[in-house]
């Protein structure tokens, strides 16, 4: 498999040439359990999500890969955080390189799917679980998504409109 890079707060970080815009959930069960997973091309586990494609709203596209990385289908509840950080690149394997611009939104597993076991695609995520906040600080996680979960557990929901 070929290996996106990432570089964040790396002084070796390459220039962007564009900015990729990318949404991601926080989702909480009624255990308060987090859902997350595991990412196949470097293992770091995180919060599903991924790049908002041409045509999507970014509470549609949170929305679509949540469900494609977990078989989780969820509401969104707010919003948990805006990350535009210049110095977080991602570099794909045709060397493209981007800035990301990441909004996180917080979300609760849809009435209908709230028992649900959650599972991976097999193509993006090779594990994907619910995981009490306490268990989290044993993961391998990526510092900037840690961030983002950190920020999403000790943070309120933003109240706002989701154009969906």
């Amino acid at each position: 498999m070929v290996r996106l890079r990432e570089y964040y707060q790396d002084p070796n970080t390459p220039r962007a040439h564009d900015v990729l815009p990318a949404a991601f959930a926080a989702v909480r069960n009624r255990a308060g359990e987090l859902l997350l997973v595991r990412r196949i091309d470097d293992g770091n586990w995180e919060l599903p999500g991924g790049r908002i494609e041409v045509g999507e709203t970014a509470a549609t596209t949170v929305v679509r890969e949540v469900a494609e990385e977990s078989g989780i289908t969820i509401e969104l509840t707010g919003l948990a955080g805006v990350y535009s950080d210049p110095t977080h690149v991602l570099v794909d394997p045709d060397d493209t390189i981007h800035q990301q611009l990441a909004l996180c939104f917080h979300a609760v597993p849809a009435a209908r799917t709230d028992a649900d076991q959650p599972r991976p695609d097999h193509d993006e995520t090779d594990a994907a679980a619910w995981f009490s906040t306490s268990d989290i600080d044993n993961l391998k996680i990526h510092p900037a998504m840690q961030l983002r979960i950190d920020h999403a557990l000790r943070g309120e929901s933003q109240n706002c409109a989701f154009d969906q």
